[in-house]
Formats: structure tokens, C-alpha cells, sequence
């Protein structure tokens, strides 16, 4: 089982060295992969080479038996597959048992998305026009007018910015950068909260806040970095606007790449925009798209009234 236990805190080390993965993914696959090894040490499986698919199976049937939600299983088995994959990397063993295990099918669940008259009277009801105010409505405005993940928001520096030019460096996950447009309104609540909120907020980065503040676009009140838990907030607070509560920021992201569809942007360009690595990720916003296409089939063909 050592054996097992210390090619874990390699592979561990693995995501985040070399797959760039965030500290907040290693910690989720850590917990994963512990889990996962303590149903090995039940089995009596000592080695790398004493896995089987029967094994894992079973370790997925256990996992189903306990309730747990199948995108959990999903996730679950997908970090077992991905540590046996380093395993044989590694030359720890000869050969990858979870590749002959099946993945349970995702449910076929929509995301959740805004109306485009939804997200429009949340925009409108958010005027504040103090510097966090201005602020709150530039990541408001960024968020669904780029589709950016929470993360990358925050994660956003000064020279990351390219307004001139009409486009963000953004860095996602796996810190894999991709060049994202802005333009419109995200652009003009972008410009006005630089121009005349992030100043004001800035004045409070020589209070031990460091090079990072500095380099942020986005501040807090005490002019550090804003932090994710700032934003689920002011979005959370944002949709009781609209009540829509509980509004969550990937729902904005979700709104986004649906209302580009439907206004007819090219998929392989959408999967640019998002940093979506796999076009199949895609799928559900297509799902999405057929389910508008057949709203206005049925609004505008003459024989499907008959």
C-alpha cells in the first residue's frame, strides 16, 4: 500500500507542476484519490500491479450504493483513471485497469440560463455609482459579456488588458492563456471603473497589499486582489434584482455561450472564447441552441400550424 500512497503525492505534485492545476483542484483530486485508496486497502490490495478492472468496478459500484450523485461518481473515477494513467507514465506498473471501466452516463441535465431580458433588467437595476459600485458593475458586465469564469476574473492584471485593441489575456485553467473579446458594454463599464472606481480603491494597495494588488484590475475596499467568494456574492445579490435567487456566476457563462448560439456565432469560435479544450463540452449549449431553433420552427412555419 506504500507504494500506492507515495505515487500519490507525486502525481499530486504532477497536476500542479506540470498540468498547472489550481491548489483548490489538487485538494478536490487528494480527497478523490484517499477515498479510493482506503477501498483498495479494504480489498487487501497492496501494490499497483494488484489492481484489476473488477476492482475499480466495484469501487464504482460502491460508490453508487452510497447515493453519491453521478456527476461525483463521474468525477471520482475520472481521477482514478487519470492516476493510473500517470502510474504507467511513471513505469510503476505495466498497464491502466480503469481504462476498461465505464464512466457513468452524465444525466442529461440543461445548465441554467438567464433570459437575454433577464440578464438585461439586472444590468439596468445595478446603478451605483460609488467606486465599488462601478466596479461590481464592470464584473457584472465582464462575467456575462465575456463569458469569463469566476477565477479568471479575479485572476485578471492590468496588462492583461488590451481595450484598444478590444480584447482580455486571460488565463483559465490549467493557466492556459486565450485571448477573449470585449467590446460593448463590457468595454464601457470596464473603462469607467478604471478610470474613476479602481483609483479611489488603489489608494489602500500601500497598506501591505504588495505587488499583486498592484497588478489586479479588480480591488477590494481595502485595495487588495477581490477575492471569488466577493463575487458569488455581489452575483447572488444582483439576481434577487431579478428574483432570481441564488444566482450563480457560471450562469452568466452559461448565458453567455447560449445567447451566442442563438444569435448565431460559430461553435469552434465559442469554444475559443470559453477555453474549452474538448468541442464535446459544447454539446449541451447545442442541445440548447436545437431547442430555440424548434421554438421558432414552430412560431414560423405555416404547416406546423395546421
Amino acid at each position: 500500500m506504500f507504494e500506492l500512497e507515495n505515487a500519490l503525492d507525486e502525481y499530486l505534485s504532477h497536476l500542479r507542476i506540470e498540468r498547472g492545476a489550481s491548489p483548490r483542484t489538487a485538494e478536490a483530486y487528494r480527497r478523490d484519490l484517499e477515498r479510493y485508496l482506503a477501498f483498495l486497502d479494504e480489498q487487501g490490495v497492496g501494490s499497483c500491479d494488484a489492481v484489476t478492472p473488477e476492482i475499480i468496478a466495484a469501487f464504482e459500484k460502491r460508490l453508487a450504493e452510497e447515493g453519491l450523485a453521478t456527476t461525483t461518481v463521474r468525477r471520482r473515477i475520472s481521477a482514478v483513471r487519470g492516476y493510473h494513467k500517470f502510474l504507467v507514465r511513471e513505469g510503476l506498473t505495466a498497464s491502466n485497469p480503469a481504462e476498461a471501466v465505464d464512466i457513468p452516463k452524465a444525466a442529461d441535465v440543461l445548465p441554467d440560463v438567464l433570459s437575454i431580458e433577464e440578464v438585461g433588467r439586472m444590468l439596468d437595476a445595478y446603478i451605483d455609482e460609488r467606486p465599488s459600485g462601478l466596479r461590481d458593475r464592470a464584473i457584472l458586465e465582464v462575467l456575462y459579456g465575456c463569458g469569463l469564469r469566476v477565477s479568471e476574473v479575479c485572476g485578471l492584471d492590468l496588462d492583461n488588458l488590451h481595450l484598444d485593441d478590444g480584447f482580455l489575456r486571460v488565463f483559465g485553467k490549467g493557466s492556459k492563456e486565450r485571448i477573449v473579446p470585449i467590446a460593448g458594454a463590457a468595454d464601457a463599464a470596464l473603462r469607467t471603473y478604471l478610470a474613476e472606481g479602481r483609483p479611489t480603491l488603489a489608494r489602500g494597495t500601500s497598506q501591505g497589499n504588495g505587488a499583486d494588488a498592484q497588478a489586479a484590475v479588480f480591488l477590494n475596499q481595502r485595495g487588495g486582489r477581490l477575492g471569488r467568494q466577493s463575487v458569488f456574492n455581489l452575483v447572488r445579490k444582483a439576481g434577487r434584482a431579478i428574483s432570481r435567487y441564488d444566482l450563480h456566476p457560471h450562469t452568466l457563462r452559461h448565458s453567455f455561450a447560449t445567447h451566442m448560439l442563438k444569435g448565431g456565432a460559430d461553435l469552434r469560435v465559442l469554444q475559443e472564447i470559453l477555453g474549452h479544450a474538448d468541442m464535446s463540452t459544447l454539446q449541451v449549449y447545442t442541445h440548447l441552441d436545437r431547442t430555440h431553433l424548434h421554438e421558432e420552427y414552430a412560431h414560423a412555419h405555416p404547416r406546423d400550424k395546421m
